[in-house]
């Protein structure tokens, strides 16, 4: 598994062909597994897993019609946190078929650039190919990359971004020269926000350098720093528009899903800064420990051999570990100070870093398998340890990609049973002049010409504060909707009665039309969703739609 000589190899070598077509053949069947399923469940009908990919195709849409980043179209807006993902998609808008089989393509597409990216990542590391194989298929026959990749979701367009950033760091910071990763890693941050952290994690692992003294003791220096400075400021340049868009639009640098992601803490007693170990477990460590529990245990051993390399030959720094740490520690700083659990749907906040899970756990992994020779006799056959070793890896992932094929269906699902059959059955009786109220903007946006407000918050963050000054004035934050109502006047409200107890609480003024049920969810907020009339309805239903 490991090439004689990586120890000292100050290049790797060029990847032989067979292995990436071994790795890109493996990817594009895994994604086609899960296509297949998506496919043959629905009777060829494909759909995406979460109503959230359905809001990223609604601000795709309507940029590329020349609305602007709005979800209404002609009201701008702050809410998408990923506006390089929502450029792309607007791409598909452009082409002839469906924009849902575009977007599953291009995840398609980042999927199999992502698996390459981590053999490369592997290589510059110093690791044999058979170990970077094993990283590159590990993190293929990991379910939520899969997964990601036909989300709809900005996930992979992240990861590649990210690890190519990684990537060139890897390089520069070995054979210097000008800091060009650090633009790359600034575009990462228009695909998902959490980018500015490994940005700012690069710029100190070039900055801070080591190197041994004659006695071998560590010895710390700093990097040229004038290069590094330019590089940031070509990585301000590249974020200052989106910047001055939120600025302009919501008077804020952040946008407006991060409010609804991530509401303030109502607790007294000031802002706790300190990540609780509670969320530590019951966030990353848990998530990434269920699709690669191998891994996390090696991911430490990995860590150590990183920061024994520093100041020799093989020095690539230490960005990924401070990323792998430095993630889970961020979000739990942000969870302390809003008192939720920052995770997202199925902890998706943290599946960026299960390629670096994998390929720090690799590392680990490096001197163990140099020493593993020989056999081992089972009857007659005779099987290589190494050989085993690897089955006993990737059992698991292989093992969780199966299952998490059938996640991926009941997904598409409960979306389906909830929000697309509520949304379609407003197209069928409700006028496109009627105002619709839900707590799920993407389908009803999507499927709908109305016009949505969004209970939720992200395309109307004022909805989100009533509810905080209601709860802050020691009211119940529904009470706080129900004004927010009362001033927008909607015909119609289309939400979970779980997610507002008070709201339609007997003696409610709104009035139940039709309830479905989602069977078996696991994506909803919950698995009812109903459709109400409100005291300002001004349309009358049909009575002979079925």
């Amino acid at each position: 598994m490991q090439d004689a000589g990586d120890s000292v190899r100050l290049e790797p070598p060029a990847r032989p062909r067979w292995s990436l077509w071994l790795i890109l053949g493996l990817a594009l069947a895994v994604a086609l597994l899960y296509v297949g399923s998506e496919a043959f469940l629905f009777d060829g009908r494909l759909g995406l897993p979460l109503d959230d990919s359905w809001i990223h195709l609604n601000f795709a849409r309507n940029l590329a019609a020349g609305e602007g980043l709005s979800f209404n179209p002609g009201e701008l807006v702050t809410g998408s946190t990923a506006p390089l993902w929502t450029g792309l998609l607007s791409l598909v808008y452009l082409l002839p078929g469906s924009p849902v089989v575009w977007t599953k393509l291009i995840g398609i597409a980042l999927f199999l650039l992502m698996a390459d990216l981590v053999f490369r990542i592997s290589r510059e590391l110093g690791l044999g190919v058979g170990l970077a194989m094993l990283a590159a298929v590990l993190t293929v026959l990991t379910e939520w990359m899969v997964w990601s990749a036909l989300s709809g979701l900005e996930i992979p367009l992240f990861l590649v971004l990210s690890l190519g950033g990684i990537l060139l760091h890897l390089r520069e910071r070995q054979a210097g020269g000008p800091p060009v990763s650090l633009a790359l890693l600034a575009l990462a941050c228009l695909a998902r926000p959490e980018g500015q952290l490994l940005l700012l994690l690069a710029f100190v692992d070039r900055l801070v350098l080591f190197e041994r003294d004659p006695k071998g003791a560590l010895v710390c220096r700093r990097g040229d720093l004038a290069p590094l400075l330019g590089g940031l400021a070509l990585a301000a340049v590249l974020l200052f528009p989106m910047l001055a868009f939120n600025l302009a639009i919501a008077d804020s640098p952040v946008p407006t899903t991060f409010g609804a992601k991530v509401p303030p803490s109502l607790e007294p007693g000031g802002v706790n800064l300190l990540p609780s170990l509670r969320y530590l477990h019951r966030a990353p460590i848990d998530i990434l420990f269920r699709s690669q529990p191998y891994m996390v245990l090696l991911a430490g051993a990995g860590l150590l051999a990183l920061i024994g390399r520093l100041g020799t030959e093989r020095d690539r720094g230490l960005l990924l570990g401070t990323w792998l740490v430095g993630l889970p520690l961020a979000y739990g700083v942000v969870s302390s100070i809003s008192g939720e659990t920052v995770a997202g749907n199925f902890g998706r906040y943290f599946f960026p870093l299960y390629p670096i899970v994998v390929i720090v756990g690799v590392v680990g992994l490096e001197r163990v398998s140099d020493l593993l020779t020989g056999g081992l006799r089972v009857g007659s056959y005779r099987a290589p340890i190494r050989v085993l070793l690897v089955a006993l890896l990737l059992w698991p992932s292989a093992v969780g990609t199966l299952r998490g094929s059938q996640r991926y269906v009941q997904s598409i699902a409960n979306v389906y049973d909830g929000n697309v059959k509520a949304a379609r059955w407003l197209s069928e009786r409700v006028p496109p002049e009627a105002v619709i109220a839900v707590t799920d903007i993407g389908v009803f946006g999507y499927m709908l010409p109305n016009r949505i407000i969004d209970l939720a918050g992200i395309a109307h963050p004022e909805a989100r504060r009533a509810r905080y000054q209601a709860a802050a004035e020691g009211r119940l934050a529904d009470e706080g909707t129900l004004r927010y109502l009362g001033e927008q006047q909607p015909d119609f409200l289309a939400i979970f009665p779980a997610w507002f107890p008070a709201l339609v609480a007997e003696g409610s003024p709104f009035t139940e039309l039709e309830r479905f049920e989602v069977p078996d969810n696991i994506t909803l907020f919950s698995d009812q969703i109903v459709i109400y009339s409100t005291p300002w309805t001004s349309s009358r239903l049909p009575t002979n739609v079925p």
